[in-house]
């Protein structure tokens, strides 16, 4: 069994910074797709960043210059830094590996942006 686990949230003032890992049960090296993502209340699970095999990275348009997606595959662990976070940053993030045409996903762990 696979498995995916987040770390890394918690409380933060807004402007400030975090630094989400994600460690895989397995190695990385050749792994499709590696990203995250994340849900509010009230609303869709979406895209934030993500690495496609060949070295191809993807950003939201409402993180680009502010978070930044990075692997360890020495540790199998995938990272998200980030930076000047904003309230509406708030959310669960969630870890997703895709490999033989399989998804495969962490528990998510809860960021929250508040003064």
């Amino acid at each position: 069994q696979v498995q995916l686990v987040e770390s890394g949230g918690g409380l933060v003032q807004p402007g400030g910074s975090l630094r989400l890992s994600c460690a895989f049960s397995r190695s990385i090296f050749n792994i499709y797709v590696m990203g995250w993502f994340r849900q509010a209340p009230g609303k869709q699970r979406e895209l934030v960043a993500r690495i496609i095999s060949g070295g191809i990275i993807n950003y939201a348009d409402s993180v680009k210059g502010r978070f930044t997606i990075s692997r360890d595959n020495a540790k199998n662990t995938v990272y998200l830094q980030m930076n000047s976070l904003k309230p509406e940053d708030t959310a669960v993030y969630y870890c997703m590996g895709k490999w033989d045409s399989r998804e495969y996903w962490g528990q998510g762990t809860q960021v929250t942006v508040s003064s």
